[in-house]
């Protein structure tokens, strides 16, 4: 069918007059604050989240960073589709307040993303940590190990093939949220150097040990990596790709290649 030149020219009128389509927009947030002033900052932050921008520049959603616990806020946190909890540590809030609109955003549908110590954030907070999945107990030492990939179809780990040698603190947590579905576990056929793995503290699901994990709750989404300690890690092509699969992942789109 030939369009007549006339009826050609008014489609693209109206295709050029329809709205452009709004990219998701994810929050990645930093704070690490204790009153005391000694809480552990890690030098990554920066890197870890110009990672996250590119990442987002190149796969279809829009990131904005702040360390202001003042974002969370109802009205404010609408705007998102995502919290992302980038390297953040001890007190994520500044009030009660501020906790009831986390609450009531998680609640409401919208999507979580924790990265490396997001897990020592709201160390005092049950609720945080179970829609993060657990909370920081320990790490050892830095350290190349190797580490078990439990689901090889998640848009986080289906390019890692059955094991990923890594180097990196190895976490281990408590309060672990016994929904967890555990992609990345601690191979324990392989010892760690200077750390036992026979602390009966350590926290384990189904046996295992694990190191990142995604679940659902009130229809929200959640994922949780507890890899990420060094700077040059977030330009490492694997581990974009992990992350970048997390995102995606809660933000419910179709993994795209980076």
């Amino acid at each position: 069918m030939i369009i007549p030149l006339r009826s050609a020219s008014l489609a693209l009128v109206i295709l050029a007059s329809l709205p452009a389509l709004a990219a998701d927009k994810v929050l990645v947030y930093t704070r690490n604050f204790t009153k005391d002033g000694k809480g552990f900052v890690h030098d990554n932050i920066a890197a870890c989240t110009k990672a996250i921008k590119e990442l987002a520049a190149g796969n279809g959603f829009e990131a904005e960073v702040s360390e202001d616990p003042a974002v969370f806020a109802a009205a404010n946190l609408k705007q998102y589709k995502a919290l992302i909890f980038a390297n953040s540590n001890n007190e994520a809030f500044a009030n009660e307040e501020q906790r009831a609109a986390f609450k009531a955003y998680i609640e409401g549908g919208g999507g979580f993303v924790g990265i490396h110590s997001s897990s020592g954030s709201e160390r005092d907070w049950p609720y945080f940590q179970q829609v993060q999945g657990g909370k920081f107990l320990v790490h050892a030492v830095l350290q190349k190990f190797t580490i078990k990939v439990l689901d090889a179809a998640h848009p986080a780990t289906a390019h890692l093939g059955k094991t990923w040698e890594w180097s990196d603190e190895c976490y281990f947590f408590t309060n672990l949220n016994p929904d967890l579905k555990v992609l990345l576990a601690v191979d324990t056929t392989v010892p760690l150097q200077k750390f036992s793995l026979q602390q009966p503290t350590l926290g384990k699901l189904n046996g295992e040990f694990p190191l990142a994990w995604c679940h659902e709750l009130n229809g929200a989404r959640a994922f949780y990596t507890s890899l990420g300690h060094k700077i040059e890690y977030y330009s490492d092509p694997t581990f974009r790709k992990h992350v970048l699969g997390g995102i995606l992942w809660v933000l419910k789109a179709k993994q795209q290649q980076n």
